[in-house]
């Protein structure tokens, strides 16, 4: 129903930025909530940032003031803005959405993508 694809991982120093991006396709109208979440080896998943169709947003705490999710429009990618990085923020970056309760609020992941900041 749902295909998410992000993009934009790879290396980078300390202090510097990467954007991350999620293209969804299938049934997009279908998906009220969007977002982010990381998963560092040995560590579970967390939230980084989600936002919903309304305009909504949440961060973690430990990324609020760094990052930026923005989504301009249900079609269009939801994006990460990712600065003044840290080396724990190394991780798996996997897009999130959520589908609309008459889904069954399925939940919907792509498929990773690896972040890496040295120090």
């Amino acid at each position: 129903q749902v295909q998410l694809v992000e993009s934009g991982g790879g290396l980078v120093q300390a202090g510097g930025s990467l954007r991350l991006s999620c293209a969804a396709s299938g049934v997009i109208s279908s998906i009220n909530v969007m977002g982010w979440y990381r998963q560092a080896p040995g560590k579970q998943r967390e939230l980084v940032a989600i936002c919903t169709n309304g305009g909504g947003t949440n961060y973690a705490d430990s990324v609020k003031g760094r990052f930026t999710i923005s989504r301009e429009n249900a079609k269009n990618p939801v994006y990460l803005q990712m600065n003044s990085l840290k080396p724990e923020d190394t991780a798996v970056y996997y897009c999130y959405a959520r589908l609309s309760p008459a889904l069954g609020y399925l939940e919907v992941w792509g498929q990773g993508t690896l972040v890496t900041v040295s120090s």
